[in-house]
């Protein structure tokens, strides 16, 4: 079993024995033994093992080539700014980013190019950003440093058991869906994210105010959410023409939504706000 690092020539080692550092451009390949972690001091590959019930799960971990930088991010960074998705403990927000300020999670960051740019343009909010893509973990700790954007951590694995085992009620100020799997197929639409079980779990962690943000190039799966948010009565949409919203300031145009839009892809963002139930007097009280 081995690993391939996209890279060129040399490599130099660090002190005490840590995961090598390379230089750009090197080509390396890691040979690990069976069992052998792929990054000791990394992500996991499973890190919530067989705890928790096996469902229909709406992403599919992919293995691919990791660069020499994302390598030595991955090694160095993650104890500091990454977090295995075990289920086994409840988070502590403000003890896992040093501050009161409030969280977004966001579920699905590819590379992380563009979490970096919201992070570094609204510093004042924390992103608690998920993901099962190791390249993408790798690059997007790789940036955080390089900008030096204290508000990120990086979230491994399945961010359903994030929400029901380790997030806490009204703990987040908002969720962001940027480009999930389409999952194009009819036999497959069950694996959709944005589903109405979905949203009653969000619901529980996101404050009344908070706002759901989605966004997709997939026009069947852009109605689909229209349709199950608008449904949800625990959300309401924030246009008030009850359709979809521009895609705000806040969310920038990424490298592969502009690709997208060359080929004459349309990209439909939603924005919904998390609605406070009041409860009404019993009748004759």
């Amino acid at each position: 079993m081995s690993d391939s690092v996209n890279c060129s020539a040399s490599t130099q080692s660090t002190p005490g024995g840590e995961y090598p550092r390379h230089a750009p451009g090197a080509s390396v390949r890691h040979t690990r033994a069976k069992g052998e972690p792929r990054f000791p001091d990394g992500p996991k590959a499973d890190p919530a093992g067989s705890h928790f019930e096996r469902r229909i799960r709406s992403f599919q971990p992919r293995r691919s080539r990791v660069t020499a930088g994302q390598a030595d991010a991955l090694q160095r960074l993650w104890p500091k700014w990454g977090l295995d998705i075990d289920g086994g403990r409840t988070l502590d927000l403000a003890e896992l980013f040093g501050n009161d300020n409030p969280v977004v999670l966001e579920i699905g960051f590819g590379m992380g190019e563009a979490t970096a740019q919201m992070a570094a343009a609204d510093p004042g909010t924390n992103i608690l950003a998920v993901d099962v893509h190791t390249p993408g973990q790798g690059n997007l700790l790789n940036l955080a440093d390089k900008n030096g954007l204290s508000n990120i951590r990086v979230g491994n694995g399945d961010a359903i058991i994030l929400l029901r085992e380790m997030l806490l009620p009204d703990s987040l100020d908002g969720l962001r869906v940027y480009f999930p799997d389409p999952w194009p197929k009819k036999r497959h639409h069950k694996r959709r994210l944005i589903q109405p079980d979905f949203l009653s779990l969000a619901a529980t962690r996101i404050r009344p105010g908070g706002i759901v943000h989605c966004a997709t190039d997939w026009e069947p799966y852009a109605e689909q959410m229209l349709e199950v948010l608008t449904a949800h009565p625990d959300f309401e949409n924030t246009q008030a023409d009850g359709g979809f919203a521009p895609r705000p300031d806040f969310r920038p145009l990424t490298r592969f939504e502009g690709q997208g839009l060359d080929k004459g892809h349309v990209v439909n963002d939603l924005l919904f706000r998390r609605v406070q139930h009041v409860e009404q007097p019993p009748v004759g009280a």
